[in-house]
């Protein structure tokens, strides 16, 4: 009997054990089954939230793309707009084409013209004529800003090209006899007596052909430089030869050394900046008949009873669109049904853009046209009436670059108060 009671309390024991290691077992099993479970629905859960996330970013990508496809209108600059005015901003600028150079589409090397720049325009008898200034020749393919071998102080191209969208396409230039685009304007091309002569702007008027030039008597400080004067120049046959009208010209101290030009009723309009890019517009017109006859033209003095008063005496004329104004441009826009005018502001660094009521004003405030920062060492913005689309609300015009050193074909959307 002895024997037998440690005998039954080792059983009970290991029974004891035994069950206990089961029970272990038991709860290790359900604990392991519900981590099994916690970690299934952690996982569903970092699923669906990468799901999401993975929707939301293709969500994203496709609404950037979608914004992107649909966001046509790339502004260049709006400003608040009041009565009378209705030009309020412009957009989707472009840059269509190069116009001159070894890299244009009319490859004017061709015509040892590797390097030029203004691009004002005339049109006469449906010829569209393009007035180049200081040309050059052969240039060092990384030269910047004018020179070069074959120096002409002003040529010319021509075109029928009135599809502006791909660009302008010259028929040919002015040449001489051996192909080489020549000098329509001589200059006597010396530093402080007459370094250069440059035409401002052309007009078509008693079936001929006339320039107004500056003769530049020397080239200062980016800006500024000094002129001798402004005159006048006709061509009989077509831009082949040109003749300086000795009795018509303007003192180098004017306000009409540059010009831009426009025909009215028989009246030729000219708006006049002094040299250099620091003048304002003032604002001159002449009967065309009498367009060779200094003493017929007539200078913009102000309005009475709201109609424009005109005076013999250039010193009457007053200023119409404050400084600063350089290389100007003026036409008549039917989008609009306003005057536009276009000129680089030399301290912003930018070609700006301004409508007009009345050829003397009032004129809008200036819109940014083309920016500096965008394309550096920008001036010379020239338009056209014939160069515009949709009843001028997308406008083209020729603008020249120091850099590198060329004239580029541009276009603009205007936008307007609906």
């Amino acid at each position: 009997m002895g024997e037998k009671v440690p005998m039954l309390k080792k059983k009970l024991r290991n029974l004891i054990i035994i069950t206990l290691v089961f029970i272990f077992l038991c709860l290790f099993s359900c604990m392991s089954k519900k981590q099994s479970e916690d970690i299934n629905i952690l996982n569903d859960n970092v699923a669906v939230e990468q799901s999401g996330t993975s929707n939301n970013i293709d969500k994203q990508v496709k609404d950037a793309t979608e914004q992107k496809k649909n966001m046509t209108d790339q502004i260049v600059e709006e400003i608040e707009v009041s009565s009378p005015f209705v030009l309020k901003g412009v957009k989707n600028l472009e840059e269509v084409m190069q116009l001159t150079g070894d890299d244009s589409i009319n490859s004017t090397d061709k015509y040892f013209v590797s390097g030029t720049d203004l691009g004002s325009i005339f049109e006469h008898n449906d010829i569209m004529c393009f007035l180049f200034g200081d040309t050059f020749g052969p240039r060092n393919k990384y030269m910047t800003g004018a020179g070069g071998k074959n120096w002409r102080s002003n040529v010319m191209a021509y075109t029928t090209d009135l599809k502006p969208d791909d660009g302008v396409t010259f028929d040919g230039m002015i040449v001489d006899a051996t192909g080489k685009a020549k000098e329509l304007l001589y200059s006597e091309k010396y530093d402080n007596k007459e370094i250069t002569v440059i035409p401002t702007h052309g007009i078509s008027a008693n079936a001929n052909m006339y320039i107004y030039f500056m003769s530049v008597k020397h080239w200062g400080v980016p800006g500024q430089w000094d002129c001798n004067y402004s005159g006048l120049a006709r061509s009989t046959d077509n831009g082949q030869n040109w003749f300086k009208i000795k009795d018509t010209s303007w003192s180098g101290d004017s306000n009409f050394i540059q010009v831009a030009t426009n025909k009215i009723d028989k009246q030729i309009y000219i708006w006049g900046i002094p040299s250099g890019r620091y003048g304002g517009v003032k604002l001159m017109k002449v009967a065309e008949e009498d367009i060779e006859d200094k003493n017929k033209y007539t200078y913009y003095t102000g309005t009475q009873n709201g109609e424009p008063v005109w005076s013999k005496n250039i010193n009457d004329a007053v200023i119409i669109v404050d400084f600063p104004v350089g290389e100007l441009s003026v036409i008549w826009n039917a989008y609009l049904d306003r005057w536009i005018m276009t000129y680089l502001n030399e301290n912003k660094a930018a070609v700006q853009i301004r409508e007009g009521i009345k050829p003397w004003g009032p004129w809008g405030k200036p819109i940014t046209l083309v920016s500096g920062e965008e394309y550096p060492g920008l001036y010379g913005p020239y338009m056209n009436e014939r160069y515009t689309e949709q009843e001028g609300k997308i406008i083209y015009f020729s603008l020249s670059r120091w850099i590198p050193y060329n004239v580029f074909w541009m276009k603009a959307e205007l936008i307007k108060i609906e």
